[in-house]
């Protein structure tokens, strides 16, 4: 059985990232999305949530029975100590259900396994689970004001989110190759994943 190739595909909030995925998706790649996974985790029912209302309390578990997305991330964002025990709850269940994907998608023959991960840079293990990292990068003005649209925040508020995710740099050191989606129209994107895809072991035709 071949190998499946393992990409990471990472990038800050607003760089293009999950547009990218989807057009690999096109191209035939599976796409693991390691935030969708702890989204579900996080879910009314989600294998986080006994642990997550254990460790912080009933009131960060809405009466549907998910997580309190909007509290917890205050609480996050003001604490990081509170921030590393919801990361020990999640991270482990969000690599063990991305093992399992990632299993199924190489017994099915996939030829390029792409992994979602935004925090991929700032994990001290990823590096060493993907044979290709790919970021999708743009300018910090360009994250900010694509953010700040999409998702009605103020800037002071998406300068905070930019400031706590990997520096442009940090990304662009850990990549093997990059896509630099700052002016780029869905067209010039598209015609830049179709580059890459062969480097990936993606077919170029788009009804593959």
């Amino acid at each position: 059985m071949q190998t499946s190739f393992h990409v990471g595909l990472t990038g800050g909030i607003g760089s293009g990232k999950s547009t990218v995925a989807a057009l690999l998706a096109q191209h035939g790649a599976t796409v693991i999305d390691a935030d969708a996974i702890a989204r579900q985790l996080t879910a009314s029912g989600g294998a986080a949530i006994a642990a997550i209302a254990q460790q912080f309390g009933a009131d960060f578990i809405t009466a549907d029975g998910a997580m309190n997305r909007d509290r917890m991330r205050a609480l996050a964002f003001a604490d990081s100590h509170a921030k590393q025990q919801l990361e020990a709850i999640i991270h482990p269940l969000v690599g063990a259900e991305t093992r399992r994907r990632a299993q199924v998608a190489q017994a099915a023959g996939h030829a390029c396994v792409v992994f979602d991960v935004p925090l991929l840079v700032e994990s001290v293990s990823w590096r060493q689970k993907v044979d290709h990292v790919l970021v999708v990068d743009c300018l910090v003005e360009t994250q900010i004001l694509r953010v700040m649209a999409r998702n009605a925040m103020l800037r002071a508020t998406v300068e905070s989110i930019v400031a706590q995710q990997s520096s442009r740099q940090r990304r662009l050191k850990a990549a093997d190759s990059v896509i630099f989606n700052d002016t780029l129209s869905l067209e010039g994107l598209g015609l830049e994943v179709a580059a890459l895809a062969p480097r990936l072991r993606l077919s170029l035709d788009f009804s593959s």
